[in-house]
């Protein structure tokens, strides 16, 4: 790829994994006000973390860890029926110093070396629409990154993810409580759309909502479920893209 620095961290399993195992692309931010100490962290071997690429603020992209090696980003997690995402996955850190810092806006470099490089591994490794996530939905309990200033929506209109396909002056909903009924169904379009829910676990449900709600309805991330919550998953469903 063309405009990609390399920068190696040793932190990768050193065996090459087969090319049809990579069928996941996690975003991420790094969570730390200095972009240097973001970089050196993702190469000391003290860490144990590592990604495959980073984008800096000027939209610099730097290749940590070749695709075909498996990188050290996702940690525990879980999507689908797949757990510890590492094996099947490609990890971008975008460097943006998070919710316990600034937490600022993207800039407008990153999201458009976002946007060539996601394309670029997407038509690479024929990565469905619905396998481009956040380490949030992936690790709710324990990650609030890409976070909900992260452009989602944008990168859906570029064919990029996925989002739900009817007007938000459409949306009166939030307001307005589901009934029990509704709200199992809501739990019910989570998972088929690949969130993973633990029984008999109301935090980690809870925290599932919030990972929803932070990239879908950004505004109120409550881990509540309302009326807009639930139109929202179930257009995501109708689509027929989970």
């Amino acid at each position: 790829m063309k405009n990609i620095k390399p920068i190696y961290s040793i932190n990768f399993d050193k065996t090459a994994r087969p090319r049809k195992e990579i069928i996941y692309l996690i975003y991420h931010y790094t969570g730390m006000i200095s972009e240097k100490k973001a970089i050196d962290r993702l190469i000391s071997k003290k860490s144990k973390v590592s990604c495959h690429y980073f984008i800096k603020k000027n939209g610099t992209v730097i290749n940590m860890v070749p695709d075909k090696f498996i990188a050290w980003h996702a940690g525990v997690s879980c999507w689908k029926e797949h757990k510890n995402l590492n094996s099947k996955s490609i990890g971008i850190e975008i460097h943006n110093s998070g919710h316990f810092n600034r937490f600022e806006k993207f800039s407008i470099r990153q999201v458009k070396s976002l946007l060539f490089l996601t394309k670029i591994l997407k038509k690479k490794y024929n990565i469905k629409s619905n396998n481009i996530l956040g380490h949030s939905d992936i690790a709710p309990n324990r990650k609030k990154d890409p976070g909900e200033k992260f452009p989602w929506e944008y990168l859906a209109k570029n064919k990029i993810g996925l989002w739900y396909n009817f007007p938000k002056k459409a949306i009166k909903f939030k307001e307005i409580n589901v009934t029990k009924k509704d709200e199992k169904i809501f739990y019910f379009y989570l998972k088929k759309i690949g969130y993973c829910l633990k029984k008999k676990q109301p935090k980690y449900s809870k925290a599932v909502i919030k990972a929803f709600q932070r990239r879908y309805r950004s505004k109120t991330i409550n881990g509540k479920v309302d009326k807009e919550c639930f139109e929202i998953a179930k257009n995501l469903v109708k689509r027929g893209l989970n």
